[in-house]
């Protein structure tokens, strides 16, 4: 159990029958009646947001979050084979828990799946990864525009918008987060 007057950035209830992490939260004294804590919720599982007030020193009941460090096998039409690092226990997880980022998923990577009771809840790829670009169109000499991009063809799959200079077989970093070119690594 965890007192709403404990609640930091980051802390994990459950409301409900539901997970939510605290995004922010504010401790209110008003000048006439009782303290409160005004709180701002994101939905774990669903990644949907609640604003909910609650009475200063409320109980209430804290998630425990496992987070675990697998490695990536191998994929397999819409299932993703990881193997534990620590028992090398081998789970599936498909793509509604892997997100979007799935296309940047590179064999032998290490991510962090989050487990509570025993079921996985979420995973979260490395925020940078080096990735080959296997195709990309040539750049030409003269072209100098500030900020101009093109798209190219990762080793995993995945397209990504990268600057004019980059050829096909350079290696780049990309920003798993917003899917962005970073530098050459």
């Amino acid at each position: 159990m965890i007192s709403s007057n404990d609640f930091r950035t980051g802390v994990t209830i459950e409301l409900e029958g539901q997970l939510w992490t605290v995004v922010d939260f504010q401790h209110v004294k008003p000048g006439k009646g009782s303290a409160f804590v005004r709180t701002r919720l994101k939905n774990v599982v669903r990644g949907s947001v609640l604003e909910k007030t609650f009475r200063a020193g409320e109980m209430l009941k804290r998630a425990i979050i496992e987070t675990r460090e697998m490695q990536f096998l191998y994929g397999s039409g819409d299932e993703y084979h990881f193997m534990d690092q620590s028992n090398y226990e081998q789970i599936v997880l498909g793509h509604d828990v892997l997100g979007d980022n799935v296309d940047l998923l590179k064999e032998s990577m290490t991510i962090n799946v989050q487990f509570h009771n025993g079921s996985v809840i979420g995973a979260d790829l490395p925020n940078h990864i080096d990735l080959q670009v296997t195709e990309t169109d040539p750049g030409f000499k003269g072209d100098t525009v500030s900020g101009a991009t093109k798209p190219a063809r990762l080793e995993t799959g995945a397209t990504i918008q990268v600057p004019l200079f980059i050829q096909a077989g350079d290696v780049i970093r990309v920003d798993t987060r917003d899917r962005s070119y970073i530098e050459r690594a």
